[in-house]
């Protein structure tokens, strides 16, 4: 009674109470913030297990990350960070590229106005060794294509599917039919790999997801991660923090908290 937490659960987190079973959450570590906290474990879990569990990253290996802006995307550049000479590669608009190299995004490619993989051909024309699939769809494809023998893509989204404030039932259907598909033959002779990660299905994996936190809280004390966030928004302003993503000015995390920050707080984001 009266720990510090933070926690997972699948949805339901917009209200001032909430119940969640113990298992599903974790001690705040030292001089965290509770924003940081709620902007920690979904991102920095599936960012860890996508780019280490799966995409087994080692020194001197390269990636791509899309939505690089987004708060699995930062939480994947400063992982990569965490090991020796990876060339990252990300995509997000051009307003972005300036943070994004501050960051340590080595190439950052504007996808509105380029071919996201003639890009990357042109600094590595092998390829990169790990793809981070958020999109779906043909993109699949292309990540597959733009891997070099032994790469993997791993996906994990289809933010395809959405297109704007309302769900475009063209482009669902789109998105749909261009889908990836590869069977297990296909497999064999292009040496690489294609890997699925859901966190929201892995409710029941309390060790292995509390072994991925330990290491991720570890990381924080250290100081080789630190979560960012975009901006604060008090509950009753819940569709302006919507917009902000939907509009996709947000470079971090878009916080909900039940009340409007204090001026002070707000002086001191910025």
């Amino acid at each position: 009674v009266g720990d510090k937490v933070m926690v997972l659960a699948r949805s339901g987190l917009w209200q001032e109470v909430v119940n969640v079973p113990a298992s599903q959450t974790f001690l705040m570590p030292e001089g965290m913030s509770f924003e940081e906290a709620a902007a920690l474990l979904v991102n920095y879990i599936t960012a860890y297990m996508i780019l280490f569990d799966f995409g087994n990253l080692r020194p001197n290996q390269s990636v791509l990350i899309h939505m690089a802006a987004g708060g699995v995307g930062t939480a994947a550049i400063q992982l990569c960070k965490t090991v020796e000479n990876v060339t990252i590669f990300g995509t997000a608009s051009a307003s972005k590229h300036d943070s994004l190299k501050e960051s340590g995004v080595a190439h950052p490619i504007d996808y509105r106005t380029m071919d996201y993989a003639e890009e990357v051909r042109k600094i590595s024309p092998k390829g990169v060794d790990i793809v981070l699939d958020p999109l779906g769809g043909s993109d699949t494809s292309k990540a597959f294509n733009l891997l070099k023998p032994m790469g993997k893509v791993i996906t994990y989204g289809v933010a395809n599917l959405l297109t704007g404030q309302k769900k475009n039932l063209m482009a669902m259907a789109k998105t749909w039919w261009n889908q990836f598909s590869i069977n297990a033959l296909q497999l064999l002779h292009h040496n690489k790999a294609v890997c699925g990660y859901h966190l929201g299905y892995m409710d029941e994996e309390h060790e292995l997801i509390g072994g991925v936190v330990a290491k991720l809280v570890n990381l924080y004390s250290q100081g080789k991660i630190k979560p960012k966030i975009d901006s604060v928004w008090p509950f009753e302003q819940v569709a302006d923090a919507m917009r902000q993503m939907q509009e996709k000015k947000n470079i971090g995390k878009v916080v909900l908290v039940p009340e409007a920050p204090k001026e002070e707080s707000k002086k001191e984001e910025n």
